[in-house]
């Protein structure tokens, strides 16, 4: 997660379509899996190690360098630290959410997250799609690149993750985002996400919330790829 992007959506982050509907595809990619240490790199503002607190988790870890400084504190009675550099916390789930397109060697970016992962971990990774739609927007967040399932993939292997399963989301407003996307390509550098009313914010959700029984075999098309993985 982009702390520009946190800045941009202040304290209704967590209310944003965007954020809703990837927690429930976090949701759909965690179904049936138990973990109880968290190790979330590029966290951000830590919104999604939080959401997993409030599943279940016993304790988050979040890594950013964003941070001025490290600090604790508690979410849902549950111990959360905020650090600038990783520590080993024999997390047996590690997020890797909205971070490769940041690094100029995502392989070598994942295979330092899992200093802090326990033997058979689960990673969970997440990175915008298709170079082609590369635009204002990826500059404006300083990234460096997109992806494809195949690319992701491939990265992930060379990382030394097994590949569970990879998918495609936000395939919902694709068509309507790729447009504005390809006509934002030689604009200056902006963020496309920006502070919706509540009725807009359900409606984008409830759209995502739909396309949700489809998500599983999406390997088609979308604005973000989801990869689940495993540590050996």
């Amino acid at each position: 997660m982009d702390v520009k992007e946190a800045d941009l959506l202040g304290g209704s982050i967590g209310e944003h379509w965007y954020y809703q509907s990837k927690k429930l595809a976090l949701d759909s990619m965690l179904r049936g899996a138990s973990f109880h240490r968290v190790l979330d790199m590029g966290a951000g503002s830590g919104i999604f190690s939080k959401h997993l607190l409030g599943l279940g988790g016993n304790s988050a870890v979040c890594v950013d360098s964003a941070y001025p400084v490290d600090r604790s504190e508690s979410y849902c009675g549950k111990p959360i630290r905020f650090v600038r550099e990783i520590v080993p916390c024999d997390a047996d789930l590690v997020l890797l959410m909205d971070v490769l397109e940041h690094v100029d060697d995502d392989v070598d970016f994942i295979e330092a997250s899992l200093v802090g992962a326990a033997a058979g971990a689960l990673v969970l990774i997440t990175v915008p799609a298709f170079q082609s739609l590369f635009s204002a927007h990826d500059r404006f967040l300083e990234h460096r690149r997109r992806y494809t399932i195949q690319s992701l993939e491939e990265a992930a292997r060379s990382a030394g993750l097994e590949i569970i399963s990879t998918r495609y989301f936000f395939a919902s407003i694709l068509p309507i985002v790729a447009a504005i996307r390809i006509l934002q390509r030689n604009s200056a550098p902006r963020s496309s996400l920006i502070v919706h009313s509540q009725f807009v914010n359900g409606l984008l959700t409830l759209a995502h919330r739909i396309e949700l029984p489809f998500f599983r075999y999406n390997r088609f098309g979308g604005l973000s790829v989801f990869c689940l993985a495993r540590v050996p």
